[in-house]
């Protein structure tokens, strides 16, 4: 990632890697903290519970991010696990994790996930309606940091990461959460603040 940084013209300390770590076993977790990693993303919720409960404890520094959709009926689950959840992508979400948060004494950090390629089968708001639901996700008291995107996989991305920093800058947002393992060098050079990487540093994914 240094190497795509420096490429780009960029300080390596502008962009923060979050290493995918769904359906990964123990012990390559467990690698990777070594290492020095701190940031994770995860998919599924009741995965990453099962996952993270106990390797929390010992580490102050640790970030879980969730990068998968979240059903409304785990958002209390999610606001108690997750320190920054990607994917809000409906009012319906905002106000759930709003209730959440009344109980809880968290009040939730997001990014709202834009559906740039209008993929019917994927998740995200159109882009039509980004400026309403990051409205409205402040008015709910959500702390809005940023977007996210996942350009559609034959697609080029450089235009999807390219309206989503202009949908940022609209909205004074500072966060993009943009490029994965086939495609961070293109999202940093294009602002990316976050990249999220799975196979690049596991290897290909296991799946259960």
């Amino acid at each position: 990632m240094d190497a795509a940084c420096r490429a780009a013209g960029r300080d390596p300390a502008s962009v923060t890697l979050t290493a995918v770590s769904k359906t990964q076993p123990p012990e390559a977790i467990d690698a990777i903290l070594a290492a020095g990693q701190r940031v994770f993303g995860e998919n599924r919720v009741q995965e990453a519970q099962g996952r993270w409960r106990d390797r929390r404890g010992g580490l102050a520094d640790l970030e879980l991010r969730l990068i998968g959709p979240l059903q409304t009926n785990k958002a209390a689950n999610a606001l108690d696990l997750f320190d920054l959840i990607e994917t809000l992508d409906r009012e319906k979400l905002a106000r759930a994790l709003a209730t959440a948060a009344e109980g809880s004494g968290r009040t939730p950090r997001v990014l709202v996930q834009v559906n740039t390629g209008a993929e019917p089968q994927k998740a995200g708001v159109t882009v039509d309606g980004v400026d309403a639901l990051v409205a409205r996700a402040r008015d709910l008291g959500l702390i809005v940091e940023g977007l996210m995107c996942i350009p559609p996989v034959d697609a080029d991305p450089g235009p999807h990461f390219e309206r989503l920093a202009d949908l940022a800058r609209r909205n004074g947002l500072a966060t993009l959460s943009m490029g994965m393992s086939a495609d961070y060098e293109t999202a940093i050079a294009l602002g990316a603040t976050h990249v999220r990487v799975g196979s690049a540093l596991f290897g290909e994914r296991i799946v259960p």
